[in-house]
């Protein structure tokens, strides 16, 4: 009879080397902590939100990894060249996103709510927020609780201001 350490083991050590071979294939601009991104303004139903800008690989890569909570008047747009299905991923955060996807007009795709931070080797390597059903060419993250608070639906409607 197969013990339970014997079952553990092989997958604790799995986890590990996803994690190590995950981290080793972050670009080298992810990597650092002090990524500089441009700033933008928007607009959520209203709402005048002052956000990061993604809108490289190794911006979107980046994202808001070792940053702390943000304000609700605050957010990352991720910016994307033509539509597609995109996910996003939770490595490095310090705390829970709302994300938002967008299409071209700025009509909402999709919604995910309080999308928890990766925490062990296994979630590093697993950890993705899932993809829209539909096109989008922004995502907007925000801190978790966002979207319940200013009640953000499938009806609310992104102004780009600037970016």
């Amino acid at each position: 009879m197969v013990t339970r350490t014997q079952t553990l083991l092989p997958i604790g050590v799995a986890a590990v080397i996803i994690g190590v071979v995950a981290m080793l294939n972050i670009p080298t601009d992810a990597k650092l902590e002090a990524v500089q991104f441009p700033k933008g303004t928007i607009k959520l139903d209203g709402m005048v939100l002052e956000v990061q800008i993604a809108d490289t690989e190794p911006r979107r890569v980046r994202g808001l990894m070792f940053q702390n909570q943000l304000p609700y008047d605050e957010g990352m747009l991720f910016v994307f060249d033509t539509p597609g299905q995109y996910s996003l991923w939770m490595l490095n955060m310090q705390f829970p996103l709302d994300m938002i996807w967008f299409d071209e007009q700025g009509r909402v795709v999709h919604i995910e709510e309080n999308v928890p931070p990766c925490k062990t080797a296994l979630e590093t390597a697993t950890c993705t927020g899932k993809s829209p059903g539909g096109f989008a060419s922004y995502i907007l993250e925000v801190t978790g609780g966002f979207v319940e608070k200013f009640n953000i639906t499938e009806d609310s409607v992104l102004e780009i201001i600037s970016i």
